[in-house]
């Protein structure tokens, strides 16, 4: 009994601790990262004056001074341009371009800015720049796990994100319709495909009703993005136990569940709003006509089914599985009954090898006539209520607000599964609130240690503490009564003035893939152990300019491509500041960056000429071999193969993004994790790279189709054609050296060949 009180009052204490909110001033904040800059910080002198072009160069030259290091001189235009057209629009420059840029007699202020500007109208750009993005929102055309179940309409939420980069979308309003695009106060198609964000991350999606636990896992997934890709911190880290190292409360973790705890998954109907409730209203009847007969189907099925079940299980698994299936429910222990849940579903036949038709085919063989003729009428009823649905009208897979407790079933939750882990709600309600009355949010608790079986108090919707000035709201109501408003409240606390942590991630991103390194290294974690700023002023001084500048991308990529940093050569020596400074980490001369997975297959199509710039739309399955397809299960995921050809060249970006079976070019070149949110990439330097572009047939195909591109462009001209290639791949053409090796190598083998060393080397990989 001692032992008891004492535990229930360590308990009780431990929440009391983790609810603890302390009021913060600016002077107790106790990491730099959560400090709001009082004011745009002053550009520094510094000399030579000739070198700074804009303030960007004023700090970053001061600091170059304070270390007694020297910086690079410019790059020529040639490097210049290859450098600009790569960064933007993730492809090389066209000869034409070079020549013109190269030969323009405009003043170098005038002549640069007008080429960043035409970059930056392109649509290439969105293209180009979304890309980064959508690493930071993990997204991916496919659930992700052991089913990864096709999510059909996920490429319009990557269509919506390549648009706004191309508008130009201020990022305040950006991170707003992501979060909260259907609560705004008028909401467009456009606002709720945007909301694809909070759902883009893995999901089982399947036998969710016998996990609850679940939901509290895909909670976690969006915390974490919008921790780690939104405010620079690992705020997932404070589920179970108040953050170790930054000052970021367990008390704040379930906070911010709460603002988001309403959130569910739907598909949405792009029809006007009174035809998408309709829609929505008769399909749902129309679902509720099948449910009785189906679920009579799978009682009838269930028998059957769970013969095969065993014997796969006898023959495939061992003793201890079957010994779990064969024990009695009430007699199992915690073990044999997680063994039990695990096998005991009909995934296991397709992964034992019998695919859906061989199942069809016994349960036609094995089923009584009586029963089979029941399953005949139970399919008729289905098939007739199907004559009554309506045709499918285009679908965005959206979030909006509602009660998880009522979600319909999904594809798996009705298969042989754990009944007794279920939600069972003892009262009637609805998936999604159409009135009467205000839609009110599911109730949220603390979990304690993360435990979703573990319930604390019920919470509040609120915000990092550490990272909250004043007192914003953590609700703001909906004029039409279907939603909470907490996520809006949520979306403005993170685009508030008075929050310094979004701006400077996202002007620290943006100086990264400009630079190849973040002002703050760590983009995803600004806090105790990520690594400090090289340059703190010049990174308050640019989220300070970011928001006065109407937190345009576009103003900013202006302001850093044109400053005399960005302009350095790549290509510089010094010992003394080799000395001070080995690893770069001042920017004394520009970091030669390798191209990304999906840069490099872009770049190889447009310097072959093969590429299809048609843009948006339906993704595309680029061929990969049959072996590696043939490791996957059939019944898993999807990839519609598609044969080498013009129709699979379109840009890396509309590519099918497949969790479990990632496009294995994309892989050998360092795609991250599709499952996590990843705000910068690693960069390897590893054999199976050489040896893609080495034996690729995809490589080998485009460096034909470059071969013969040059063949019709200079007929019978060897000369001209190395110089062409030089220029198409290099941006600049050969030296009299590579020109005699080139001509000995075409005349001796073949122009293909030439064009396929290109491709090889390192300069056509890096940008510099």
């Amino acid at each position: 009994m001692e032992k008891r009180i004492l535990w229930t009052l360590l308990l009780a204490n431990s929440i009391v601790l983790a609810l603890y909110s302390p009021v913060m001033s600016q002077d107790q904040r106790p990491w730099t990262a959560f400090k709001q800059p009082r004011s745009r910080p002053q550009p520094p002198q510094a000399s030579p004056e000739k070198w700074v072009l804009n303030p960007i160069d004023a700090f970053v030259l001061a600091a170059l001074n304070r270390s007694e290091i020297h910086p690079a001189p410019s790059t020529d235009r040639k490097g210049w341009i290859r450098r600009v057209t790569y960064d933007l629009t993730g492809l090389p420059p066209t000869p034409e371009d070079v020549v013109a840029f190269t030969e323009d007699v405009l003043p170098d202020e005038v002549a640069y800015q007008t080429v960043v500007d035409r970059l930056l109208s392109s649509p290439r750009y969105g293209e180009r720049w979304a890309r980064h993005w959508l690493d930071v929102a993990r997204y991916a055309d496919s659930d992700g796990f052991g089913q990864d179940a096709d999510r059909t309409n996920a490429w319009r939420y990557r269509d919506y994100v390549i648009d706004a980069f191309n508008k130009d979308k201020p990022y305040n309003q950006f991170l707003i319709e992501q979060i909260a695009g259907d609560e705004l106060d008028e909401t467009t198609y456009e606002s709720r495909i945007a909301t694809g964000f909070l759902r883009a991350g893995p999901r089982l999606n399947y036998r969710e009703k016998d996990n609850p636990e679940r939901r509290y896992d895909y909670l976690d997934d969006v915390i974490a993005t919008l921790g780690r890709g939104v405010l620079g911190l690992t705020v997932q880290c404070a589920r179970c136990h108040d953050h170790k190292f930054d000052p970021i409360l367990q008390k704040d973790y379930y906070s911010l569940e709460a603002s988001i705890f309403g959130y569910v998954e739907v598909e949405y109907p792009l029809l006007p709003e009174d035809q998408a409730h309709a829609y929505r209203r008769l399909t749902a009847a129309i679902d509720e006509m099948q449910r009785i007969p189906q679920e009579q189907i799978e009682e009838l099925e269930a028998p059957y089914l769970e013969r095969m079940i065993l014997e796969v299980i006898e023959r495939d698994f061992p003793e201890e599985a079957l010994q779990a299936v064969l024990t009695p429910e009430n007699q199992r222990t915690a073990g044999q009954r997680l063994l039990a849940a695990q096998v005991l579903t009909p995934r296991i036949l397709s992964i034992s090898g019998i695919s859906a038709s061989e199942r069809a085919r016994r349960l036609a063989e094995e089923m009584t006539p009586e029963d089979l003729a029941r399953r005949q009428v139970l399919l008729d009823l289905i098939e007739a209520a199907d004559l009554e649905r309506p045709e499918e009208p285009a679908m965005a897979e959206i979030v909006t607000d509602g009660d998880y407790r009522y979600t319909p079933d999904r594809a798996g939750d009705n298969v042989l599964g754990c009944p007794e882990c279920r939600i069972k709600m003892e009262e009637p309600g609805t998936f999604l609130h159409e009135g009467p009355g205000r839609y009110e949010v599911p109730p949220s608790h603390f979990l304690i240690r993360g435990d979703p079986f573990s319930l604390g108090p019920e919470m509040s919707p609120g915000f990092v503490t550490v990272a909250t000035y004043g007192n914003p709201p953590t609700e703001i109501p909906r004029a039409n009564g279907l939603t909470s408003g907490r996520r809006l409240a949520l979306a403005q606390w993170l685009t508030s003035p008075q929050n310094p942590l979004p701006t400077r991630v996202w002007v620290n991103r943006l100086w990264h893939h400009h630079f190849g390194r973040g002002i703050v290294s760590t983009l995803d974690n600004f806090g105790k152990i990520g690594d400090p700023p090289t340059h703190p002023e010049l990174l308050d001084w640019l989220a300070v300019e970011f928001r006065n500048r109407g937190w345009s991308a576009k103003e900013m990529h202006r302001l850093i491509m044109t400053s005399d940093a960005y302009q350095m050569a790549s290509e510089y020596e010094n010992p003394d500041n080799l000395a001070n400074d080995v690893e770069n980490h001042l920017l004394w001369r520009f970091r030669p960056q390798r191209l990304e997975a999906e840069a490099v297959r872009d770049v190889i199509m447009a310097t072959s000429g093969g590429i299809d710039l048609t843009i948006g739309g339906q993704p595309i399955f680029p061929y990969v071999p049959e072996e590696i397809l043939s490791l996957v299960n059939e019944n898993d995921g999807r990839w519609d193969n598609q044969p080498d050809g013009p129709h699979a060249w379109r840009r890396s970006v509309y590519v099918y993004r497949r969790r479990t079976l990632s496009y294995p070019f994309f892989n050998t070149f360092d795609l991250p994790d599709q499952n996590v949110t990843s705000a910068g990439r690693n960069t390897s330097t590893v054999a199976t790279q050489s040896l893609t572009l080495l034996n690729n047939p995809f490589v080998l195909g485009q460096a034909r189709l470059f071969a013969e591109q040059l063949e019709k462009e200079a007929p019978n001209d060897i000369a001209q054609q190395i110089n062409l290639a030089h220029l198409r791949a290099l941006t600049r053409p050969p030296t009299n050296e590579e020109a005699a090796i080139a001509r000995q190598l075409v005349e001796e083998r073949s122009l293909e060949d030439l064009t396929h060393v290109l491709f090889n080397v390192n300069e056509f990989l890096y940008l510099r």
